[in-house]
């Protein structure tokens, strides 16, 4: 076995006091997390957007219902998705795919029950979904439902609620429907709480 001489300990001590290069270290220890981080945030700030905009354009939508023009121009479900998703546009082709409505009638506010939970199993469940326009001084209770793709695999745990890496954005408005004429709605039958 060979012992260390004189030489080979100041070999590495000189080594270990080299300074040089340690920013470059220090940036690669910290620029990972830093990258992360700001990944992340622009993620975060995405689900935001996205929020923001179903509810301006679902309550701007929303109003078509309110004023009775769905139900006397014979609107249905695909109408106001559609019409949504045209006041959503920088979403893409993608967003009547990823869109859901529950539209429901009650008599009154009071009356007003929690609708099932959409996702069951992770998936979402269109048979949860119901569209009851309502009609004249009926109480609605329109709900958006956003599927949103995430790409950040760290917010995944805090995020995700439709399964895999989708997040679910949710949007509830209720109104009083004008009166817009005298016709009682017809009976629409939809899936319990």
């Amino acid at each position: 076995m060979k012992v260390p001489t004189k030489k080979s300990f100041r070999l590495i001590r000189r080594w270990l006091c080299d300074q040089r290069g340690g920013e470059a270290i220090e940036m690669a220890i910290v620029g990972a997390p830093f990258v992360a981080l700001v990944f992340g945030l622009f993620e975060l700030g995405m689900v935001f957007l996205v929020s923001t905009t179903l509810e301006n354009a679902t309550d701007e939508v929303s109003r078509q219902i309110r004023t009775g023009q769905v139900q006397t121009n014979g609107g249905s479900a695909s109408t106001i998705k559609t019409a949504i998703c045209n006041e959503m546009s920088w979403l893409g082709s993608n967003c009547i795919a990823n869109l859901n409505l529950d539209v429901r009638s009650f008599t009154s506010f009071a009356g007003q029950s929690a609708p099932p939970n959409p996702v069951t199993g992770g998936v979402v469940d269109p048979a949860k979904f119901c569209w009851d326009p309502g009609g004249a001084g009926s109480v609605m209770l329109v709900r958006a439902y956003y599927t949103w793709n995430l790409i950040m695999p760290v917010l995944n745990a805090g995020l995700v609620n439709a399964g895999g890496t989708k997040r679910l954005i949710t949007l509830a408005i209720s109104f009083r429907n004008e009166p817009y004429n005298n016709t009682p709605p017809s009976a629409v039958t939809c899936p319990a709480p």
